[in-house]
């Protein structure tokens, strides 16, 4: 054998190839309307790939607009390049919160991406302003919903309801549901990713445009759909990334 063909064979031998690292996607997650950041208990992303964040809400300052309220949020990101995965409400935070972010993946689920996409009883609301009206502080109260409720289905939906939807501050509510009612964005941001239910029944689909549909989604689907996401989540944060 030739010493140059020798000490190639021997290198073969002995030379270890390290993979490289694979770069991790820090996601940040953002709950809806006065819910708990533990309705994505059962959002499971491959560990190797993703680390996940979860976003509380805050309790707003007086008379704070949704873009101080955001940039606020912003502060709860610690990484560049992020991943922002919204739910509902929380679909319109991220989309404010990434005017602010270098983003790199913005997905909305049972969620708007324009004012457009609000159902007309909220386009009435704000233009009647009839959502000022709402007993928020009757809400607030309330600590046991399974009370109002009658029948089976009812009561599990109340205890849902109860077990999920913990925030409810005043002060909260009535600043969440105007900003809701009253958001103002015109133009789709580029790049943005929608999920829907096409059995939502607070954002019906009928007024959804370019969205990926979930057969028999409805607006909780983020609970009660998890493996739909936990399956299809890292390909769709993984496509087209920009």
């Amino acid at each position: 054998m030739r010493k140059d063909n020798k000490f190639k064979a021997l290198n073969s031998i002995f030379t270890v190839k390290i993979p490289m690292s694979q770069e991790v996607s820090h996601v940040y997650f953002v709950p809806g309307m006065a819910a708990d950041v533990s309705i994505f208990e059962y959002i499971k992303l491959p560990e190797e790939k993703f680390e996940t964040h979860l976003i509380p809400w805050k309790i707003p300052e007086k008379n704070e607009s949704i873009e101080d309220y955001a940039k606020r949020m912003c502060n709860e990101v610690q990484h560049d390049n992020c991943v922002l995965i919204g739910v509902s409400f929380g679909g319109v935070m991220v989309q404010e919160m990434s005017k602010y972010l270098n983003v790199r993946k913005l997905i909305i689920v049972s969620s708007v991406k324009n004012r457009f996409e609000l159902p007309k009883r909220m386009k009435i609301a704000r233009k009647t302003k009839f959502y000022k009206l709402l007993p928020t502080s009757v809400v607030s109260k309330i600590d046991n919903w399974e009370k109002l409720a009658f029948g089976d289905f009812a009561k599990k939906r109340a205890a849902m309801y109860q077990r999920y939807l913990s925030i409810n501050d005043k002060r909260y509510l009535d600043w969440a549901i105007e900003n809701m009612v009253c958001w103002d964005q015109e133009e789709t941001l580029e790049g943005l990713v929608h999920i829907h239910g096409d059995k939502d029944i607070v954002f019906p689909i009928s007024n959804i445009k370019n969205c990926i549909t979930i057969e028999k989604g409805t607006h909780v689907m983020i609970i009660n759909r998890a493996r739909w996401f936990n399956k299809h989540l890292p390909q769709i944060i993984e496509d087209n990334l920009h």
